[in-house]
């Protein structure tokens, strides 16, 4: 079974060396993510396709206890089937701050401030077989 991105556009390199594809305004440095056409920080209209780092800080999270409302959300949706699941914001250094799904979702577990690395997670199968995933972050093992 191969892993497929749930949108190429935002997320590539899956399975081997996942990279969020984010974009930078020449103009004046400004990261965003996604990938748009104009800067919102100083209106910019030229944002040259970049990718972001891999690595970042966990800037706030919470836990996501319940299943969110189908669509736009593809996941189990039967709330005797639904794992909840971290989501937080992660800055990524010198760029953006990213909203991303979390590997952790124990609050024992997870400290503002603790380094985060991306990673896919599984969303669903499609027709073929093929797992469809989409990113998240972990939490970096202290070695």
């Amino acid at each position: 079974m191969a892993q497929v991105s749930i949108q190429e556009d935002v997320l590539i390199g899956v399975p081997d060396e996942p990279r969020l594809i984010g974009g930078k305004c020449p103009d004046c440095g400004n990261h965003v993510f996604p990938m748009q056409k104009d800067c919102p920080k100083c209106t910019g209209n030229q944002i040259e396709e970049v990718e972001l780092s891999t690595r970042g800080t966990l800037w706030t999270w919470t836990v996501q206890g319940f299943p969110p409302k189908a669509p736009p959300y593809i996941g189990e949706t039967d709330p005797s089937n639904f794992e909840s699941y971290g989501v937080g914001y992660v800055e990524l250094p010198g760029e953006v701050k990213v909203e991303a799904r979390l590997t952790e979702n124990d609050p024992e577990r997870l400290e503002v401030g603790m380094e985060m690395e991306l990673t896919v997670v599984p969303l669903k199968s499609d027709e073929q077989g093929n797992e469809i995933v989409t990113f998240a972050f972990r939490p970096v093992e202290n070695k």
